[in-house]
């Protein structure tokens, strides 16, 4: 399995599933599966996730860290603009998973550009 594409597909499902995986969450995640070729990473992802859903979130940072933390600036904001803009397309981006996306954007330096993207203020 390719190491990002899992990466990929563990973020996106890890924040979908954030306050429980609905159905037009699900659609979303399949569409990003099927555009990266990746159901088989998602099934990774999704089984990560079911091994300990409670602490999912804190075990996906380390692995998250060491795949998508370690690419150019440019491609580890534009992956998390990605889920941003999965979840702002279905309507709402709630609190739970903003927070979910600074503290990454925090652990891959780009606190700053994320919040700027996305057009969250920093006061």
């Amino acid at each position: 399995m390719d190491e990002l594409k899992k990466a990929t597909l563990l973020l996106h499902s890890l924040i979908f599933h954030y306050h429980g995986l609905d159905d037009e969450e699900t659609v979303l995640l399949e569409a990003t599966a099927s555009k990266l070729n990746g159901m088989e990473e998602l099934k990774w992802a999704n089984a990560f996730i079911a091994e300990d859903y409670i602490s999912a979130f804190e075990r996906a940072r380390g692995f998250l860290k060491k795949t998508i933390g370690v690419l150019e600036m440019e491609e580890r904001l534009s992956q998390l603009v990605a889920i941003w803009n999965d979840n702002y397309d279905k309507g709402y981006v709630t609190e739970m998973e903003t927070t979910a996306m600074l503290h990454l954007a925090k652990d891959w330096e780009i606190e700053k550009e994320f919040m700027k993207e996305v057009g969250i203020s920093e006061n």
